[in-house]
Formats: C-alpha cells, sequence, structure tokens
C-alpha cells in the first residue's frame, strides 16, 4: 500500500517536535522508542503496516488543542486513533505522522436520564456508554461487532452501526453533538444536547468524516430506555438466494425488527467449530430479533414466521428462553473469531438495497470461485449492510493480492446494484482508490473542498478516504 513519501524537513525536525510536545504533554504521554511505536504501526486491517513518528496520548481536551497547534505550525501531519480497531486502514500511519490517540479520554462527563442523552470523553468504549446508563433503564443503541473494544472516536469516525442499527439506526441516528479540536488547535463545540440544533448541519459533516476534518474529544450521545423484552427466532435455508429473498419479504411487510442478521454455509461451519451454538446444516441462516411487550413480541414473531415460511425454510428455532436467545446469539457473536482460525480474511461492508441481496449474494458466490478465493458471508442483512470475509494465505505470495482484487470486485458489485462502497468501516485506505467508481470528479472535488475548508493545510489523517494521487496533489499545494 503506498503512501505518501514523507517530507525531509519533519524527519529532521523530528527531535524539535518531541521537545515541544514533551514540554505539553503529562509525564508517559509522549512515545517515541521505535519498540513501543510499534504498537501503533496498523490498525485491524494487519496487512499493512507503517511506524508513525512519534505517538501521544493525550488526558485532556486542552492536551489535544496544544499537541495540534504545534503540529499545525511545524507542518506535522497527525493521524487520530480511537482503539485501532479499524478494518479500512483508518488509524494507519504514515511515517513522518504523530499518531494521537485518545484511549485516555475516557470519563463520563454527564448523564442526563430525563432528557435522554450522556456526555462522555471519546476514548470511552462502545459498551462501557451502556454500562454507564444501564442501571437507570437506558442503553446507547449502536453495538459494532467491536464494541468491548472500539472507542466513541472511532464510531464517529467510521460512522459506526450493528446488529441492531435496523431499528435504531447508526452512529449519526444518535449522536446529539461533539467538541473537536480543530488541525490549527481551535475547539469549537458543535450540536449539544438539544434533539436538533438549529443551523446547518455540521454535525452531520462531522460524522462519518474518518478523522478528516478534526479531532472529536467529547461526544453528546442519544440513550434509549431499555425495552421491555427481547426474543430471536432462528431460520434455516437451502440457499442464500432465497434467505436473502425472505430478508426483502420481511422488509417490505413493513415490519421493523430490531436485527435481521446473515450467516452462510462457510460462517455457520466455521462458527460450530469453534462455538458450538448448535445450528442446522443448512447453506443460510438468519437470526431475527424483535422486542417490545410479550404480546408485541408474539404477534411480530407470528408475523414473521408467516413470512419466512412462504420460502420453504429447513429449519425454525424460536427463542422460548434466555438462555434459548444466547445459544442463537452465539455463533453470530463468535464468527469473526471462528473465521481468524480458519485463516487470514479480509473483512468488506459495501452495502446494497436489501432487494439485491438474492442476486449479489450470488454473485459474490461465482466472484469467489473466479478468483479462488472461498467467500463466506456474515452482515447485516435487514439493511443490507454486506460483510464478505474473504479468505487467503498471507504467506503464499500473490494470496493477498488475490484477495485484494476480489474485494474490489466485490465492492464494483455494490455500488452498480444501487448500493455504496462502506456501510460502518470507512474508506481509510483500503477503497480511496474506488472512490472513482462511486463519485463523480466534480462530487470527489466537492468533498475535498470540505476538507480545505477545516484542514487547509491537509495535515489531518493524510493519505486516506480520497485517490492517493489527487489527496498528494492537494497536500503538496496546501
Amino acid at each position: 500500500m503506498d503512501m505518501p513519501a514523507p517530507k525531509p524537513e519533519i524527519l529532521r525536525r523530528k527531535s524539535e517536535l518531541a521537545t515541544r510536545l514533551r514540554a505539553i504533554l503529562t509525564k508517559d504521554a509522549l512515545i517515541e522508542a521505535p519498540e513501543e511505536l510499534k504498537a501503533y504501526e496498523c490498525d485491524a486491517l494487519t496487512a499493512y503496516r507503517c511506524p508513525p513518528l512519534l505517538a501521544v496520548l493525550p488526558e485532556t481536551t486542552e492536551e489535544v488543542s496544544n499537541v495540534m497547534a504545534i503540529c499545525h505550525e511545524m507542518g506535522v501531519p497527525v493521524v487520530p486513533r480511537g482503539a485501532g480497531t479499524s478494518l479500512a486502514g483508518g488509524a494507519l500511519p504514515s511515517e513522518d505522522a504523530v499518531i494521537l490517540g485518545v484511549a485516555r479520554l475516557r470519563d463520563v462527563v454527564e448523564i442526563n436520564t430525563s432528557d435522554r442523552y450522556i456526555r462522555v470523553q471519546t476514548g470511552m468504549t462502545n459498551l462501557a456508554v451502556t454500562a454507564a446508563v444501564e442501571d437507570e433503564g437506558f442503553f446507547y443503541a449502536p453495538d459494532p461487532s467491536s464494541q468491548l473494544a472500539c472507542a466513541i472516536a472511532g464510531n464517529i469516525a467510521m460512522n459506526s452501526g450493528g446488529a441492531h442499527c435496523l431499528k435504531y439506526g447508526v452512529t449519526t441516528n444518535n449522536l446529539l453533538g461533539v467538541n473537536m479540536v480543530m488541525a490549527d488547535g481551535e475547539v469549537v463545540e458543535i450540536g449539544g444536547a438539544e434533539m436538533d440544533a438549529g443551523g446547518l448541519d455540521i454535525l452531520g459533516l462531522i460524522c462519518g468524516s474518518e478523522g478528516q476534518l478534526g479531532v472529536v474529544t467529547e461526544a453528546t450521545l442519544r440513550i434509549l430506555p431499555k425495552p421491555e423484552g427481547a426474543r430471536p427466532v432462528l431460520f434455516g435455508f437451502d440457499s442464500n438466494e432465497v434467505a436473502g429473498a425472505c430478508v426483502a419479504d420481511i422488509i417490505r411487510s413493513g415490519l421493523i425488527p430490531v436485527a435481521i442478521e446473515f450467516m452462510d454455509r462457510p460462517i455457520i461451519r466455521a462458527t460450530e467449530e469453534f462455538a458450538g451454538a448448535g445450528y442446522p446444516d443448512c447453506e443460510a441462516l438468519l437470526i431475527v430479533e424483535v422486542e417490545g411487550s410479550d404480546q408485541e413480541i408474539n404477534d411480530q414473531l407470528a408475523r414473521i414466521i408467516e413470512i419466512a415460511k412462504r420460502h420453504t425454510p429447513v429449519a425454525i428455532r424460536e427463542s422460548q428462553s434466555a438462555e434459548e436467545s444466547a445459544r442463537i446469539w452465539l455463533g453470530r457473536k463468535s464468527a469473526f473469531g471462528a473465521m481468524g482460525q480458519r485463516g487470514d480474511y479480509i473483512c468488506l461492508d459495501g452495502t446494497i438495497p436489501v432487494g439485491a441481496l438474492p442476486a449479489v449474494l450470488k454473485r459474490i458466490a461465482e466472484l469467489g470461485d473466479e478468483h479462488g478465493h472461498m467467500v463466506g458471508n456474515v452482515f447485516h442483512a435487514g439493511d443490507g449492510n454486506m460483510h464478505p470475509l474473504i479468505l487467503y494465505n498471507a504467506n503464499a505470495p500473490g494470496q493477498l493480492e488475490s484477495a485484494e482484487r476480489l474485494g474490489a470486485e466485490i465492492l464494483k458489485l455494490c455500488v452498480d446494484a444501487g448500493g455504496c462502497l462502506t456501510g460502518e468501516h470507512g474508506v481509510g485506505v483500503e477503497k480511496r482508490e474506488l472512490m472513482t467508481h462511486q463519485f463523480a470528479p466534480t462530487d470527489l472535488e466537492a468533498q475535498m473542498a470540505v476538507k480545505d475548508v477545516f484542514d487547509p493545510t491537509w495535515i489531518l489523517n493524510p493519505a486516506k478516504v480520497f485517490p492517493l494521487d489527487v489527496s498528494a496533489s492537494r497536500r503538496a499545494g496546501a
């Protein structure tokens, strides 16, 4: 993966930069030893690595502001980093860049259950937000699979979703406001505790901007009352296409389950070996969960089961207890770890219209055969957020490149089906060269013009999102 060449003067001034940063940071907040910097050389897209120039771990918004001011003055690129769980290379540094991690910014600032919001520092993990309010009977809805580890900062950067986003929406639907440090160190407050802030929707620009516009240090998040109850039902089908058609019919009916999750045979086999959830022997399965009162749950599940029966499922398993519910979800929650035991894989996240699921799933299987790679599908079927896992052998010459070519074809397929390149992982470095497949040059120019306003010198998260030749030219001319 090509990265822009470092500016020689920055490398020469590393010592000066370290001295200035050390003067404004608390003890141990500056990381400069090569062996310690290795921890920051990649994110969860581990195929690509590059040690940063330095790494800093500020403890306050003021410290973040001071770091940004110094780097801006010296022309040093800054790569914001949450927990490093990005699957698209969103936190991959360049050798002339400073990694700015928010891991030490993890305080709860305010909880207001009357107005249903919580203010937190963005180094806090996703799951910790719910933990902070669950005793009050509330929860934070977005629940990405990495929620035990991923930070709110990264959720905002990539507009993360999760299994329950079908009903509750993704991060942008649950984000009310942010405190953000601009590229030059200025601290701004955007949005707030009100349900709908007036004026231009600047917050909509920030959420999903992948660290291109600023460093978010504090967030005001919507919290919701816990539902009375929830219950899943599992369906097994004899083909991916039939399972996809069932999903489309459920959505077409007007029902809004809290989650519809899809798993195909490679994923089912792997999770059975890994977790032993007791899934049926079938080509594809769906986990559909609804919530509400007992009567609401019974009514919704009865209608969903009626719809599914039109597609001749080979298995129907409706949960009757908390233990059964846990077993139904066990394999799905273990899927990525289970596939990791099978080998190296690339996890994609193209998004498509739900009605296109049968055709797209069929074509993905054909593309996998053409390129000689097994592809496992596990994804949020209700909103069409695909997660094909392309297996490859990282130790075999050419395998990574072959898997990447297959991944590019699958993502182009998603766009051609009426979808987009990313649902929640972001563009990062993984999809930047595919942006021209989805966007016309004028579209990309409009996006880059927004970055020009927020980050005129292009020091924030360089070499991400936009095609490398375009972004390198923009940075060089800044």
